[in-house]
């Protein structure tokens, strides 16, 4: 899709918003406190946080696909968001967002725009003074 890493781990960042239903994915719940607001926490927690693999759903056996969770359970992240964190190239994305919220939205208009660009021709237009 010709993306660079930077712009790779900003589209990601759109984790910071909703959370995951198992009757839709199979994983279950949001990956930040506030799935409602659109900021740089998704990658602060991928930092400050120890993920572990889920284990147990409400006192029962977690059946469903791989993913993780922080210490209280409250948490998720997918093995896709763990990579983030595991990768040298992807990880040094992910602490420069962590500490600047106005550099991630930055680079995510920018990846989200080129995103939504895919696969559209834009035809050459003359100034609109010399359609006349």
């Amino acid at each position: 899709m010709g993306f660079n890493d930077r712009e790779i781990v900003a589209l990601l960042g759109a984790h910071a918003l909703g959370r995951c239903h198992t009757d839709r994915s199979g994983y279950w719940g949001p990956w930040t406190f506030a799935e409602n607001t659109f900021s740089n926490e998704y990658f602060r927690l991928l930092i400050e946080e120890r993920w572990s693999p889920k284990m147990t759903h409400n006192g029962k056996p977690w059946d469903g696909p791989d993913q993780f969770e922080d210490s209280t359970g409250k948490l998720m992240m997918l093995p896709s968001d763990m990579v983030l964190v595991q990768d040298p190239s992807f990880k040094k994305v992910v602490e420069l967002y962590a500490k600047n919220e106005e550099a991630f939205f930055k680079d995510f208009a920018s990846a989200f725009s080129k995103l939504l660009e895919l696969g559209v021709s834009f035809p050459a237009t003359k100034a609109w003074y010399q359609l006349w």
